[in-house]
C-alpha cells in the first residue's frame, strides 16, 4: 500500500525532503526513488543493533560479557532473518522493481545525512557501532509545556487533590485495558501517606463504574504532564512518553511494562537508578507495594532522577533536533556529532 500511493502522494505535494520513522521501513526505499532527501527518526526505542546492546524489546540487563554478547547476536540473527523476513522481502523486491541497490543490513536502511533520537545519551546502553550522523536530542517535546492530547470536554477534578504525595499511574492509551492490574497498583497503595491517581488512558471510558480499593481518583483521561508534575511517583508501562515526560520532571517512577519495546525502555531506565522495573506475569501486591515504599524513601532514586531531568535538558531536544534537520536537508551533507 506505501509503495502503491506514496509516491504519488509526496509528488503531488511537492514534498522535498522525508522524515522517516525508524521503523517504517519503506520509507528509506521511497524516498531513495523518488531522489529525495530523507532524515531518520527515531520516535520509539533505537533500533540499531550491535553486540553489546540487548534487541530493543528485551528487559535484558547490558552485560559486556562474552555470553551476553553472544545471546544479543544470536536473537538479533533471528528476528532478522526469521520474524522480519516477510517484510524484508517485499521491500527487496519493491527495491529491484526500482532498479535500487539491495541492503543486506539494517543499518543500511538508516539516513546517512542524520539519525536523530528523542533520547538522552545517559539514558540508553553504552553503544559503540553508531553511526557519526547519529544524535541524541532528547525528547521531542512542544517547549511551550502543552499538553500534546488534550480532551476539553474531560474536566480533571484538580479541587479533589489533597495535599499529600501524589502517586500518578497510567498504563498509555493502548495496552491499557487491563484493570487487574490497575487494582493490584491501588491495592498496593492502601494505607500510604499518599494519594493515588488513575488514568484509565480511554476518553471514552466513563470511569464511573471502576471501583478501586482505596477509593483513588479514576479518569478516564489525564492532562499527563501537569500531574507528572505534581507527583512524587508514577507508575507506568514504561511507554516513550510517559518515561520521557517523568525524566524531564525530574521525578522517580516505577515500570511496569507490558508489550513492544517497554521492556528495553523500562530496563534502560532501572540501570539510570531513577526508579525500579517490575515484571508484569510476576507482579503481585506485595511486590508492587514494597517497591513503592523503596522508591519513594531511598534518597538515590529522586537524585537519579534529577540527573536524568539534567542529562535530557543538555540534550538539546526538539530545537536541536530541527537545527540538525534543516541543516542535512539544506546543505545536502552529513551532520555529524
Amino acid at each position: 500500500m506505501l509503495f502503491k500511493n506514496v509516491p504519488n502522494a509526496f509528488q503531488s505535494a511537492g514534498v522535498e525532503a522525508v522524515l522517516v520513522d525508524q521503523v517504517t521501513f519503506p520509507g528509506t526505499t521511497i524516498a531513495e526513488f523518488l531522489n529525495l532527501p530523507f532524515i531518520t527518526i527515531c520516535n520509539a526505542l533505537l533500533i540499531n543493533t550491535e553486540p553489546g546492546v540487548p534487541p530493543y524489546f528485551t528487559s535484558w540487563n547490558y552485560s559486556a560479557s562474552s555470553l551476553a554478547r553472544l545471546r544479543n547476536q544470536v536473537c538479533n540473527f533471528f528476528i532478522n532473518k526469521q520474524i522480519g523476513r516477510p517484510i524484508w522481502d517485499v521491500i527487496k523486491k519493491q527495491r529491484r522493481e526500482w532498479n535500487l541497490p539491495i541492503y543486506n543490513t539494517l543499518d543500511a536502511y538508516f539516513s546517512q545525512l542524520a539519525q536523530i533520537c528523542q533520547l538522552p545519551p545517559e539514558y540508553d546502553f553504552p553503544r559503540v557501532n553508531l553511526a557519526d550522523c547519529f544524535h541524541y536530542t532528547g525528547p521531542f517535546r512542544d517547549p511551550s509545556g502543552l499538553e500534546p492530547i488534550s480532551f476539553s470536554e474531560i474536566k480533571f477534578p484538580f479541587d479533589k487533590l489533597t495535599g499529600q504525595p501524589l502517586i500518578y499511574a497510567s498504563l498509555g492509551t493502548l495496552q491499557n485495558r487491563n484493570l487487574e492490574v490497575f487494582d493490584k497498583i491501588a491495592c498496593a497503595c492502601q494505607g500510604l501517606d499518599a494519594q493515588l491517581v488513575i488514568s484509565l488512558g480511554n476518553p471514552n471510558h466513563s470511569g464511573a463504574d471502576v471501583q478501586f480499593t482505596g477509593s483513588p481518583i479514576v479518569v478516564p483521561y489525564a492532562p499527563q504532564q501537569q500531574l507528572i508534575k505534581k507527583a512524587n511517583l508514577i507508575i507506568t508501562h514504561a511507554g516513550m512518553n510517559t518515561t520521557l515526560e517523568t525524566l524531564a520532571s525530574g521525578k522517580r517512577m516505577i515500570a511496569i511494562p507490558i508489550t513492544n519495546e517497554q521492556p528495553g525502555i523500562a530496563a534502560r531506565m532501572a540501570r539510570t537508578g531513577a526508579g525500579k522495573m517490575l515484571n508484569l506475569k510476576q507482579l503481585t501486591t506485595a511486590k508492587l507495594r514494597k517497591s513503592i515504599n523503596r522508591v519513594l524513601t531511598e534518597k538515590s532514586y529522586q537524585q537519579n532522577a534529577l540527573k536524568m531531568q539534567e542529562a535530557i535538558q543538555r540534550a538539546g531536544g526538539v530545537i536541536r533536533a530541527a537545527d540538525i534537520v534543516e541543516q542535512a536537508i539544506t546543505t545536502g551533507k552529513p551532520v555529524f556529532r
